[in-house]
């Protein structure tokens, strides 16, 4: 069983976005790859509590996400959502031999040193190196908030900003 959806959302576990996700596709565990949430007992806690009833979140660093997603059966036996919050640490699973064929990104919030390209989503330029050599390894870029939402392609918004 594949992953059922490998999303980028900087505000994590929230409210009906989560739990629309994981009624729609059958979820029952979310690992959030994250270093420093793995390593945030009182973000952990928040993630705990947010978590839709009956499904397991667990906060694992990158490393331990590539351990867990290379050398166990995790994938098989379980309907599994994967939540980053940002571009890089999909890549490192990627080139670290972890199948994804599509990453959903519901928010990436805008900050100082980041230029905003849709509602939602506001990139720097290490996100843009990270969706540009996602999006050249064929892996489809779909900003999309909630389910009921339509996806949209994001590369076309992201392309002016490579320079080619």
């Amino acid at each position: 069983m594949p992953i059922k959806l490998a999303r980028i959302d900087d505000r994590l576990i929230h409210g009906q976005v989560t739990v629309g996700w994981t009624r729609l596709l059958g979820i029952d565990r979310i690992l959030v790859v994250s270093d420093k949430v793995a390593k945030d007992p009182i973000q952990q806690a928040v993630l705990g509590m947010a978590a839709p009833h009956g499904v397991k979140v667990s906060p694992v660093t990158v490393a331990d996400a590539i351990c867990k997603l290379t050398t166990t059966d995790l994938v098989a036996k379980s309907s599994l959502m994967l939540i980053f919050t940002n571009p890089t640490d999909v890549l490192a699973l990627v080139n670290a031999g972890v199948e994804i064929q599509e990453v959903n990104i519901g928010g990436m919030q805008f900050k100082t040193g980041k230029t905003q390209v849709t509602k939602a989503v506001s990139v720097d330029a290490a996100d843009v190196s990270a969706f540009k050599e996602l999006h050249d390894r064929g892996i489809k870029l779909s900003v999309q908030m909630v389910p009921a939402d339509k996806p949209t392609d994001l590369w076309p918004q992201l392309e002016h900003l490579t320079g080619r």
